[in-house]
């Protein structure tokens, strides 16, 4: 993806001014960003699809004032009927799904993958939607069947309505008021209030984006190097020139010098924070298993399946949650798998021996698949 070209997904910005100008800083209403754009699934297919039981889904909906929220997997005999306006149906992930939701998805990969979460799929009928809420997280909304009108603004009270399944803002008064028609995108920056109410039947997609907390990024990265911390000796605490005490319920001040150094030593240990770090961005979803496939010729390039997690760093290549040490030609090669997602015939017979194995052996585990003819 060339960053400094101008793109009509952007209105005419280049990735470049995009991040600079709106990127967590303010809204960008694009109309016609994908001309004759087409839904990911038809409406059929998305009532099917809510019924597996590897695909996130939720049914939302509204009856003058009450509000339910049913969780999937859902059979088709539990949504409502079409006649019926003020439901809508949610659809998580679909990218890891369907293809043509992967390919949408990769539209917006001038942010990086570690930020990239997933594409949301939205059915509502007449009248339908989750009601004004706040994201902590960046959004793009799409618009590709029917239209959607939508509500936006600052919110400066935070507080949602009590006693409902859904955080609905207390109280919103939106600043802009558009109607998008297929086609249309509007980008969100984090904590903007938005309402997006269906006008007749409509499809809406939503680009979102990982925004871990400090507290949910420090558990799992401090779990990972508790798991890691081990160099081939147990250390224990000892504490032999320990006096009598007559304060028995006081923690020692000496162990909590060794809690503090040992917790020092495993963020310090070389790469370690680093390697936690790439296995935790690249972990596949709960929901989320490959299917293993026979072990199959490299000799035509490699793409990655749609599920798979790839990044990496100066040190590592992540896959799925593992960590690889490369180097070499093996290194260069091996990114440009990860930022392409693909790597043709002529890179793969530059790979090592040892390169190679590990493609083959991740064919095996269902994570990339050999090229097929043309």
């Amino acid at each position: 993806m060339d960053v400094d070209a101008p793109t009509p997904l952007l209105g005419g910005l280049t990735p470049v001014q995009f991040m600079r100008r709106h990127w967590q800083k303010k809204p960008l209403l694009v109309r016609q960003a994908m001309p004759r754009v087409r839904p990911p699934l038809g409406r059929l297919e998305l009532f099917d699809l809510v019924g597996r039981d590897d695909v996130e889904s939720r049914l939302v909906v509204r009856d003058g004032r009450r509000w339910s929220v049913h969780h999937g997997p859902l059979a088709r005999r539990m949504l409502p009927p079409l006649s019926r306006p003020g439901w809508t149906l949610l659809v998580q992930g679909l990218d890891l799904h369907v293809d043509a939701a992967h390919e949408m998805l990769g539209r917006f990969r001038f942010v990086p993958d570690a930020r990239l979460d997933d594409l949301m799929m939205s059915w509502a009928g007449d009248g339908g939607g989750v009601g004004p809420h706040l994201d902590a997280y960046d959004v793009f909304l799409l618009q590709v069947h029917g239209r959607r009108r939508w509500r936006v603004g600052r919110v400066d009270d935070t507080r949602c309505k009590p006693g409902l399944p859904l955080k609905i803002l207390r109280r919103f008064e939106p600043e802009f008021d558009w109607l998008l028609e297929p086609g249309d995108l509007l980008y969100l920056p984090p904590l903007w209030g938005h309402d997006g109410v269906a006008v007749g039947e409509c499809m809406t997609c939503s680009i979102g984006f990982r925004a871990p907390s400090a507290g949910e990024l420090a558990g799992d990265l401090l779990g990972r190097l508790a798991d890691s911390a081990g160099d081939g000796t147990e250390r224990r605490y000892r504490d032999a020139a320990e006096a009598a005490t007559t304060a028995p319920a006081r923690i020692p001040p000496t162990l909590l010098t060794f809690a503090g150094r040992e917790v020092q030593r495993a963020v310090a240990s070389r790469g370690a924070l680093a390697r936690c770090l790439g296995e935790a961005l690249t972990e596949p979803k709960p929901q989320v298993w490959f299917t293993p496939s026979p072990r199959a010729s490299i000799g035509r390039g490699v793409v990655l399946d749609r599920r798979t997690r790839m990044m990496y760093d100066p040190l590592h290549l992540f896959v799925n949650g593992e960590a690889f040490v490369v180097a070499g030609g093996d290194a260069g090669l091996l990114r440009r798998l990860a930022d392409h997602r693909a790597l043709d015939a002529a890179g793969c017979r530059r790979l090592g021996a040892d390169a190679r194995r590990a493609l083959r052996a991740w064919i095996e585990a269902g994570w990339l698949h050999p090229k097929e003819v043309p």
